[in-house]
């Protein structure tokens, strides 16, 4: 596990991980991690227990901030005993997945002392506002991180991890958001992850961020494409699940997307995109017409994220088709309060795919929304 662990946090942008070898050192022996941090030039020491009791086990770590030995985070996992290595596996991934934003945000409040910040500083701030997800900062969020990596391009124009960044944040700000400078967005998301994957050709982050871009401007094949293989160069990056699970419901594909979720959900659960991977999974049930199964899943995205409006809209033409219509209005009613400029024929215009089963899946999504009272223009 220490080894798994060790080869998955090598990959966390900005990361220098001790070898395994001298981890096992210290195995079982008590130590000064102040002192441990100095003779390692390390500023953080992840240590861990694992205790077994019959079907069980249960695995504790913390991290530790080896300049001041105060404690920054914990976790413990408790899991049957099953397949061993899948277990390992999972349990690898989860950590690694929570301790990348852990370690961004520590390295983030770091750089916030630091009266001129260097590129990375700057990376690690714009990371930090990324990691918060588009929930209770909504869309400034996302303009505070595009903000910083832009600072950080102005000194580096290479930085690969920034160009990945500078391209995930737009082409999700287009995704999510669909700002009225769209098309210009796009070109310079696509200009940023083409010129980071120019000079890093195995960069997961930048693949990950042109498959973004690629499901933002109606490519969808090619955007499954580069976010499997972001996923080959880093089994942890759950993002690239969510784009191809949003690829696929372009595609028509809906009857794929709720594994895809499903799996980022296990191995990121206290991801700040949960709610809208809950989201995903209700708008696929709901183009396949499983309005029931719909209606849980969108119920669940309003609960973790009640300022995200599409669930809402989702939702009044699910209830819609299963006769429910004045519960229908009013979850139409609560979408046009967050985002009163929506309309049918604007949403129709912001459509992303000309896939015949996607477009016919709208139709009826359409007429839902009709029948809940939401504006056709």
């Amino acid at each position: 596990m220490t080894e798994s662990l060790t080869t998955d946090l090598s990959r966390i942008s900005g990361s220098f991980v001790i070898a395994r070898n001298t981890a096992f050192t210290f195995k079982g022996k008590h130590f000064d991690v102040k002192q441990v941090g100095r003779d390692l030039n390390i500023r953080y020491v992840l240590e861990g227990s694992v205790q077994r009791g019959g079907n069980r086990l249960r695995i504790n770590v913390q991290l530790i901030d080896a300049e001041t030995g105060n404690h920054l985070w914990a976790e413990r996992f408790d899991k049957p005993v099953a397949d061993l290595f899948d277990m390992q596996d999972e349990i690898v991934a989860r950590l690694a997945n929570q301790l990348d934003t852990q370690l961004v945000a520590a390295e983030a409040r770091r750089a916030e002392h630091n009266p001129n910040p260097d590129p990375m500083d700057l990376y690690f701030q714009g990371m930090a506002w990324l990691n918060k997800g588009p929930s209770s900062e909504g869309q400034e969020g996302l303009t505070h991180a595009l903000a910083l990596f832009e600072r950080a391009l102005a000194l580096d124009p290479v930085n690969v991890d920034t160009l990945a960044g500078r391209a995930y944040v737009d082409a999700l700000m287009v995704a999510i958001f669909r700002p009225d400078d769209l098309a210009t967005r796009v070109a310079g998301a696509e200009r940023a992850a083409v010129k980071a994957l120019s000079l890093a050709p195995d960069h997961a982050r930048a693949h990950l961020a042109l498959g973004n871009v690629y499901a933002a401007s109606m490519r969808n094949t090619q955007a499954i494409a580069a976010c499997e293989r972001a996923l080959a160069l880093d089994r942890n990056l759950v993002a690239a699940l969510s784009i191809i699970g949003l690829a696929k419901i372009y595609l028509g594909r809906c009857e794929d997307v709720a594994g895809h979720m499903l799996e980022a959900q296990r191995l990121s659960p206290r991801d700040p995109l949960t709610f809208h991977w809950l989201f995903l999974t209700g708008w696929a049930k709901a183009h396949l017409e499983q309005d029931k199964e719909a209606i849980t899943w969108l119920n669940r995205s309003i609960e973790a994220n009640r300022n995200f409006p599409s669930p809402h809209f989702y939702l009044a033409a699910s209830l819609v088709h299963l006769g429910r219509i004045e519960e229908a209005r009013e979850a139409a009613k609560l979408g046009m309060a967050l985002f009163p400029a929506f309309t049918i024929v604007r949403h129709r215009a912001a459509r992303r795919s000309d896939d015949a089963t996607y477009l016919a899946q709208c139709e009826r999504f359409y007429d839902g929304l009709r029948k809940a009272g939401v504006p056709q223009e």
